[in-house]
């Protein structure tokens, strides 16, 4: 099998067969396929596209690429969750608990923030003590004991998707939805669970900015899913402005746990109520909409979601005596009067970014104090001199460069907009 005449077949719009895309991923792995011929692999997969058949054959090929994680010593219904990035997604924070105390066992391998879209583990890190690097023995004990676990992921987990991201980032081929499902469904499928639940976002503040792109990923990953054995669901949810009212890592937690214990932001709750309903589906197709409804209710009401994430929390060592803290305190008023019709959750998330709540490359540490605080979202009334948000930033200097772009991010009108749906299709 030669390389050359696998770039010139997928260039001529011709399919791989599976054992081809073995050899290309193994090979890639172990050194034996040079840079410049995947690159030319990779960008005539972006031009011609992939089938159903290849898009399941390359997750198949990342997947064994490198370690796998063995759950069958987990009694019950294991359960995963991903979302493709947003700002202020903070969801796994308050899903995963949930679905622990809906009886799922729910292993949640998560990543770090990078660019404007915020990480699991970088929020859970700035629990004094909190722990994401347990053993594959701790994170197995610790879900039949409790219910859950959220880790950071494996280095050994997928290493070809890895390698392959790392090329499609500097040679143009990042927008490539086969490519991109592959590549978060290799690290799903690895983790081990059998059912999956997607939430992919569309919008400003996205990856996928348009509804049909974000649809074709959705339905791409959900077959892929399928294809591999695994339950599998997604639900698209609208990132135009930022999910919640906070942007940062402590703020977003302290915003998770009010939610957990009832209150909080009700755009969050929805949406957690949705994935949690579509895991219940999964888990039982013949359950009516009514009843998963009133089961996830329940949850908030007794607090035993909250109750699970103290678990989580004290299980791996975290110690959440008090409120989480945050920076100096900044305020931005409002220039007129008027309705919000927009709320940019790029420019908001760039902003977090500039105040250190996120990183521009992989090597930079977060600050777990900084953030943003929206007292004011889409449709809501506003008077002149009306605080829109809040900052949290390390000097003055920072609130300033934060703050020339976090004011465009707000467009006022005379006029009341419609409101803005959050939830999209949903794909079994």
């Amino acid at each position: 099998m030669q390389t050359y005449d696998l770039i010139v077949k997928k260039r001529d719009g011709n399919a791989l067969n599976s054992q081809e895309i073995k050899y290309l991923i193994s090979e890639y792995v172990n050194g034996e396929i040079p840079d410049y011929q995947m690159a030319a692999m990779l960008m005539a997969i972006y031009f011609q596209g992939m089938e159903k058949e290849e898009t399941v054959a390359l997750t198949r090929a990342l997947v064994n690429s490198g370690d796998t994680i063995d759950l069958s010593g987990i009694e019950g219904t294991t359960i995963d969750k991903h979302s493709t990035g947003g700002v202020g997604d903070k969801v796994s924070l308050v899903l995963i608990p949930v679905l622990a105390a809906l009886g799922f066992k729910a292993p949640k391998m998560s990543g770090r923030g990078l660019g404007h879209t915020g990480g699991t583990v970088d929020k859970l890190e700035g629990i004094p003590g909190f722990r994401t690097d347990l053993n594959k023995e701790e994170f197995v004990n610790q879900i039949n004991q409790i219910g859950a676990a959220i880790i950071g992921q494996t280095k050994n987990l997928a290493p070809g998707d890895k390698k392959l991201y790392e090329l499609r980032d500097v040679t143009g081929t990042v927008d490539s939805i086969p490519l991109i499902a592959s590549s978060i469904m290799s690290k799903k499928i690895a983790g081990g669970a059998e059912n999956i639940i997607l939430d992919v976002k569309f919008g400003k503040g996205a990856f996928m900015k348009e509804l049909d792109k974000a649809l074709f990923l959705a339905e791409t990953m959900v077959e892929i899913g399928e294809g591999m054995g695994r339950k599998t669901s997604a639900i698209l949810s609208n990132m135009d402005q930022p999910l919640g009212r906070s942007v940062g890592n402590n703020i977003e937690v302290n915003e998770a746990i009010e939610c957990l214990q009832g209150k909080g932001p009700e755009d969050l709750r929805e949406i957690v109520v949705a994935l949690a309903q579509a895991a219940l589906r999964l888990r039982n197709s013949q359950e009516r909409e009514k009843e998963t409804r009133e089961k996830v209710e329940r949850v908030f009401k007794n607090k035993k979601g909250w109750d699970k994430f103290l678990e989580i929390v004290t299980a791996q060592g975290g110690n959440l005596s008090e409120k989480l803290p945050l920076a100096k305190e900044y305020k931005i008023q409002s220039k007129e009067a008027g309705f919000i019709a927009e709320l940019d959750a790029l420019l908001v998330g760039r902003c977090s970014v500039i105040l250190g709540a996120g990183r521009r490359t992989k090597e930079e540490k977060v600050n777990h104090k900084v953030g943003i605080f929206l007292n004011k979202k889409i449709g809501e009334q506003v008077e002149k001199n009306d605080v829109l948000g809040s900052v949290y930033a390390r000097e003055e200097k920072d609130f300033l460069a934060a703050k020339e772009l976090l004011e465009k991010a707000w467009k006022i009108q005379d006029k009341k907009p419609g409101p803005v749906p959050l939830l999209g299709e949903i794909i079994n």
